[in-house]
């Protein structure tokens, strides 16, 4: 075969004709080998790979075994092997990320900040010279829907300046989502793991296991198996992925999982979980998120200002708690949201006047707050 091979690839019902120049494309994965820092002994295997597509290249089956190839050789050199983020060592700046970003919840900041103090006490010692500590604590927030679990986590990775990479878990059918599919299958792929960390271009990223509760019932066997493994320390130094065939250390990484609940996770897995029980907010802590964070997002979201509308203070105990008791606060943004939208609305259809502060008061409220 020509080394200026032409392969053939289908567009609809055509057939188009590509070039396709075999020592060219070989020599792009020679020197993306090079230049990737990877183990040397995974840079030996890439590097007898690329010697066998050489090998072959006459062959019919060549293109393939490149197509194989490529796609792993692709995926190593993009990985993080040595590539790590240096955190901010800073209690007081997590003190104050933590205070900027969530009203209350003294004691879920304390706790957390309790656990930085390890982390960063461990980087301090480490960066002098001392023996590191084995891992982070790899916390656990439990707790009902809306209540910021989520945010949290984000605000953790804000803190030390990781990046964060948030993995779904509601309605995960199969294990092999996380740990990938070996490359016997044409369709194979490395697991959600493997492709945060790539996401992420650090191999101590924040990695948020959102949801761990709820993955499906027929492989929730499998997946707290994986999850075992993952964040136990003894084992996640050397974490395989299926695809990647290879282990890469998952020990500098900080993991948190989150779940409405504890009943659907396995002891073993609990058992490596460090939990954080996120309590309910009270109305009166809702009433100034509400006030002081989410009506001036709204606002400004919707291009409106605090001139344009005015929510007086004896209405705001109708918006946080317009259908009954709420533990979270995502339903009360809603809330808040369309409130705002109706009453634009009624501006721009001539319902109520423009150019004026318009005022939501005890006696118009039922008409922009939903009630029973």
């Amino acid at each position: 075969m020509d080394d200026a091979a032409h392969s053939t690839i289908s567009n609809g019902s055509t057939l188009v004709q590509k070039d396709f120049n075999i020592d060219d494309q070989l020599k792009k994965l020679e020197d993306s080998i090079s230049s990737a820092s990877m183990p040397q002994d995974l840079h030996d295997k890439a590097i007898a790979m690329l010697n066998r597509l050489k090998i072959i290249k006459s062959d019919s089956a060549f293109f393939m075994e490149f197509d194989s190839i490529s796609r792993y050789i692709e995926w190593i050199t993009a990985l993080p092997w040595s590539k790590t983020s240096q955190d901010i060592l800073d209690l007081a700046h997590a003190k104050q990320v933590l205070e900027k970003n969530h009203y209350g919840l003294g004691d879920v900041k304390e706790k957390l900040l309790e656990y930085l103090s390890i982390m960063i006490l461990k980087n301090q010692r480490h960066m002098e010279g001392a023996d590191r500590f084995a891992r982070a604590p790899i916390i656990s927030l439990v707790g009902l829907v809306g209540v910021g679990k989520t945010t949290i986590a984000f605000s953790i990775a804000e803190a030390l300046g990781r990046k964060i990479q948030r993995i779904p878990f509601g309605g995960m059918g199969a294990a092999s989502q996380l740990r990938g599919k070996t490359r016997l299958f044409p369709d194979s792929e490395p697991g959600l793991i493997i492709k945060a960390l790539r996401r992420a271009g650090t191999n101590n990223p924040v990695i948020l296991l959102d949801e761990i509760d709820r993955v499906s019932q027929d492989a929730r066997a499998d997946i707290m198996g994986v999850l075992v493994e993952l964040l136990d320390p003894g084992q996640n130094k050397n974490y395989t992925d299926h695809f990647i065939d290879y282990s890469f250390d998952l020990s500098n990484v900080l993991f948190i999982a989150t779940s409405n609940n504890t009943k659907d996770i396995s002891t073993a897995v609990l058992d490596r979980l460090e939990i954080i029980q996120m309590p309910s907010y009270t109305d009166q802590e809702k009433i100034t998120i509400a006030k002081n964070f989410m009506f001036p997002k709204v606002l400004n979201e919707s291009g409106m200002t605090s001139n344009d509308l005015v929510i007086e203070d004896p209405v705001w105990q109708e918006v946080v708690r317009p259908l009954g008791y709420d533990s979270g606060i995502r339903s009360l943004e809603r809330t808040i949201q369309g409130l705002v939208r109706k009453v634009v609305f009624y501006q721009l259809s001539g319902k109520i006047p423009q150019g004026q502060v318009f005022r939501v008061t005890l006696q118009n409220v039922r008409e922009y707050v939903p009630q029973w």
